[in-house]
């Protein structure tokens, strides 16, 4: 009975360790603040975009892949433009800035 008992607490615990340990595997997410520099409209699709930031706090430029079709949309209408600042949350995924947050600080 009680080998039964430290075989199933020593299957917990297992499992315990790998989902930790998956969880550190994940992506980061970071965040910035940072002024808009540079906007590239992928092709004539529009499915994506590249926006370069600049970071105020440490002035380094930040190009963000950018695919959802809110900030697109804000993109072509000019309500997001050179100069905006932003609030920007990005995960590094193969090498490369995937936006998963992009607004205006002001509100947009």
């Amino acid at each position: 009975m009680r080998k039964a008992l430290k075989i199933k607490a020593a299957a917990a615990m297992t499992v315990l360790i790998l989902l930790l340990a998956g969880g550190v595997a994940m992506a980061e997410e970071m965040k910035m603040v940072g002024d808009v520099v540079k906007i590239e409209i992928a092709g004539p699709d529009a499915k994506t975009a590249k926006a370069t930031l600049k970071d105020t706090k440490t002035g380094k430029l930040v190009t963000v892949i950018v695919n959802d079709d809110l900030t697109l949309d804000k993109f072509k209408d000019h309500r997001i433009v050179v100069g905006d600042e932003i609030r920007c949350k990005y995960e590094v995924q193969d090498g490369k800035n995937v936006s998963k947050y992009f607004r205006k600080t002001a509100g947009c």
